[in-house]
């Protein structure tokens, strides 16, 4: 299992959590002009920056400038990243387009073909799966239930739903976590949802995680 780990400590600011993007350019600018990251802020995206949204390259163009301004941030890896992964290696293919990634290659046309840059790539390939921090585990979809954290298998950190949702189970820390989509920002004991279905007219949100404070434009 890829992840990324940097301790239970947080020396910083804000810790803040972005959902689901999945395309949404405009409301990811204005996201960001709303929340305003500073250096002393980590900012972690929970993945999904592509598909179904008519701007996923330009998403992935933004996301590569602020990390040139802030280092720090972390991306981690969503669903549709994997089946993008997994459609660039010739794998369920099908599975990719039909799930909005027909769109996503459409906003990498160039001259009627599809070019996505190399240091696009790059990224979706770096992208890890898990993040630790300051008492928190970030993550796209969800923990399964009954396993340690350790231990928990890719295909749940990316696809998982209902069974961690409907879940009360302490893992340790508060899990931060987007793929399913909520009318508003998800704060109680223990979980922080954070898809609130921008690519279906809902909104975009990030969450200070230390504060509980929220935003989110639509």
């Amino acid at each position: 299992m890829e992840q990324k780990d940097v301790g239970l400590r947080f020396q910083g600011g804000r810790l803040l959590a972005v959902g689901d993007i999945h395309g949404c350019h405009e409301l990811l600018l204005r996201l960001l002009a709303e929340v305003r990251p500073r250096p002393d802020d980590r900012l972690i995206f929970l993945g999904d920056y592509i598909d179904r949204g008519r701007d996923s390259r330009q998403v992935i163009e933004t996301l590569l400038e602020l990390r040139k301004r802030l280092p720090a941030t972390v991306f981690l890896r969503g669903n549709h990243e994997q089946m993008l992964l997994d459609y660039l290696d010739g794998h369920e293919r099908l599975l990719f387009l039909a799930n909005g990634g027909a769109t996503t290659l459409a906003s990498y046309r160039h001259r009627g073909v599809p070019q996505i840059p190399q240091s696009h790539r790059d990224f979706f390939r770096a992208l890890p799966c898990l993040h630790r921090e300051a008492g928190f585990i970030f993550v796209h979809a969800g923990l399964r239930p009954g396993i340690p954290v350790a231990e928990q298998r890719e295909e749940d950190l990316l696809w998982i739903r209902q069974e961690f949702i409907a879940s009360d189970e302490d893992f340790g820390a508060t899990v931060v976590f987007g793929h399913t989509p909520q009318t508003a920002p998800l704060l109680r004991t223990g979980r922080i949802g954070l898809d609130t279905g921008a690519v279906y007219g809902g909104l975009l949100s990030c969450c200070d995680v230390l504060s509980g404070r929220t935003w989110s434009v639509g």
